[in-house]
């Protein structure tokens, strides 16, 4: 079975989407429905901006979630996956193509989400960090201990991110470093994702999610909150509106589509890290990236 999966922010890159924007019709006549839909050329900024245009959360979330997108809609048409998945920002992708959102209504999403959460950011400092070499159990009760951080990332096992209030993620840091962390890295990201600091970008997110039309999928997702299939629209938008200050269970979701039968994980998107938490969750699954 086949599961297309998408990535989410963080994978950025100059130039990304140029190659399918000058090859392909169908991608050229998407990217600029995009620009119109959003009211400035996002495409100038993916193929030439700089890395610091490109990191700033309101282009990077729909820039991910376009080469995402347009990449499975033009190159994944000769086969249909039985699953879907995205990391985080990458569950939009994913509900687009499995159809339970159109190209439009996920981009407008995208841009609300992106638009909602460099606000929270800037209204609340925070941070995220990434935690080598512990055992889940271990970070989760560090930041049990610790007010103002959790465990937002469960990206693969040994490889946990946490995030909350600045002072809290360092503080778990140090402790963590004591209880024996090969590393224990703050991330260069505008806030705190999937923590309480994004309580306000949740407020507006769920206005946004609940006057858009979701339909039935063609195929489930595994959402991150919830790491199992999903298929009913409004369970759907329920996950995805918790998903802004909750965990991104990826190792969970990638561990369940592999015991409903999916062996061939197909990453649609910028970069390679999926594929490489895939391979790190379970050796024997097949993995590949378009």
């Amino acid at each position: 079975m086949i599961a297309y999966i998408f990535p989410g922010q963080g994978a950025q890159f100059t130039g990304m989407g140029k190659d399918l924007y000058d090859s392909n019709e169908q991608a050229k006549k998407l990217f600029e429905k995009a620009n119109k839909i959003l009211g400035f050329n996002i495409t100038n900024i993916m193929f030439e901006g700089t890395v610091q245009q490109l990191k700033e959360t309101k282009v990077t979330q729909p820039a991910v979630f376009l080469h995402s997108v347009i990449s499975a809609l033009t190159k994944g048409s000769e086969e249909t996956p039985n699953m879907v998945s995205g990391h985080s920002l990458g569950e939009i992708s994913a509900l687009v193509i499995n159809k339970t959102l159109t190209f439009e209504a996920g981009l407008i999403l995208v841009h609300k989400r992106a638009l909602a959460m460099q606000e929270a950011c800037e209204t609340n400092p925070s941070t995220m960090a990434a935690i080598i070499g512990l055992s889940d159990e271990i970070v989760e009760e560090v930041c049990n201990n610790i007010e103002g951080v959790v465990a937002a990332n469960y990206n693969c096992p040994g490889q946990l991110v946490i995030s909350g209030k600045i002072s809290a993620v360092e503080q778990a840091c140090e402790v963590l470093k004591e209880k024996g962390a090969r590393r224990a890295l703050i991330l260069p990201v505008g806030g705190g994702f999937h923590s309480q600091e994004m309580e306000p970008a949740k407020v507006e997110l769920e206005k946004a999610i609940n006057n858009t039309e979701f339909n039935t999928p063609t195929c489930p997702i595994y959402q991150n909150i919830v790491a199992r299939a999903v298929s009913d629209p409004s369970e759907i938008k329920a996950n995805l509106i918790s998903q802004l200050t909750g965990a991104v269970k990826w190792a969970q979701c990638v561990s369940a589509m592999s015991e409903d039968g999916a062996t061939d994980f197909v990453e649609f998107g910028p970069g390679k890290v999926l594929q490489g938490l895939v391979k790190k969750i379970n050796r024997e699954l097949t993995t590949r990236g378009v």
